[in-house]
């Protein structure tokens, strides 16, 4: 895994504060009058934040009008920034942090001012699509998030001040992103069992199916296999399934070439499972799943939608811990 070293645990507490704090209350008129006239002075050589007009006393209000000024003090003309990783990628760390502070909406709005400051010099336009793409699309990234990724990529893949190459890699991961939308219908394809038989994905029938594809004999997908094998909420829903229902089936998927490794390593495979493997390699051919890292989860509904997608243990046993 990448060394995320800049990352911090917690939000500064400084920028907490500046959203949580509140002071004296004025009219809607007033408020609007001084927020316009907010001044804001850019600071050279490293990063200060934003000023907050006093009257704004909603922590909602306050996360907004921060994440709409957030780089209003930066300089952007300063390219010795971009080798300051302790002012530039730290302010960009602390940055996003704040984004679920605010609606989906203004979260948009916010990245897209955000490109547009950066726009100002290409050095710091190619440097900020880097950091986009570091934090928003790593699978090691623990600020992943392809809905804050895919207006960027739109923005990137038109973009004059990237090269023709790095156009071309973004080209790539917006037609992936595109794929398995939460929400949407999941790609079909066909999985083939130890027995030789071979069915559909759409032809599973379960209130859930879990969809997870590994490799035999991967340390990671060991761990995971053992940690989703011996979940509670999991083993709750699979506990659940009768001859006439079935509740959630969990088919754990081998994507890649090597059948002699993958029948070896058959017996160590969860029973309850459905292990299975892609005979005729159609996902990597068709580029049907965007599979970063290996191993990787979705969580499907009863129509074969999305619900989870290229997510992690913590967020499946969440959304089963409510399921009955």
């Amino acid at each position: 895994m990448k060394d995320f070293t800049l990352i911090l645990a917690i939000i500064a507490i400084a920028i907490l504060a500046l959203i949580s704090c509140s002071s004296s209350k004025k009219t809607q008129a007033d408020t609007r009058s001084d927020v316009a006239l907010a001044p804001q002075t850019i600071v050279p050589d490293t990063f200060v934040l934003p000023l907050i007009p006093e009257v704004l006393t909603d922590p909602g209000e306050r996360a907004a009008y921060l994440l709409s000024h957030f780089w209003d003090r930066f300089d952007f003309s300063d390219r010795e920034l971009i080798q300051r990783p302790e002012i530039t990628e730290q302010a960009f760390v602390d940055y996003i942090n704040i984004l679920p502070s605010v609606s989906r909406e203004e979260g948009d709005r916010s990245l897209m001012y955000t490109l547009g400051k950066a726009a100002s010099d290409t050095m710091f336009y190619r440097h900020f699509a880097t950091l986009f793409e570091k934090y928003f699309y790593d699978p090691n990234s623990p600020f992943r998030n392809e809905e804050y990724y895919l207006p960027l990529l739109q923005q990137f893949v038109q973009s004059p001040l990237l090269q023709e190459e790095v156009v071309s890699r973004y080209a790539f991961q917006l037609d992936m992103a595109l794929k398995n939308r939460i929400g949407q219908k999941s790609n079909d394809f066909h999985y083939t069992l130890e027995s030789g038989l071979t069915f559909s994905l759409y032809e599973l029938q379960s209130e859930y199916t879990l969809l997870m594809f590994s490799n035999p004999g991967c340390p990671t997908c060991e761990a995971v296999m053992a940690q989703l094998n011996s979940s509670k909420p999991l083993n709750d829903a699979l506990a659940m399934n009768t001859t006439s229902r079935t509740m959630l089936a969990i088919l754990n998927l081998y994507p890649d070439e090597d059948i002699t490794a993958w029948f070896s390593y058959l017996p160590q495979m969860p029973a309850r499972w459905i292990n299975a493997y892609d005979k005729e390699m159609e996902i990597t051919r068709k580029k049907l799943y965007d599979i970063k890292a290996i191993p990787t989860l979705y969580l499907l509904d009863k129509e074969k939608k999305v619900i989870l997608k290229d997510t992690s243990i913590e967020a499946i046993e969440s959304f089963f811990s409510v399921v009955h």
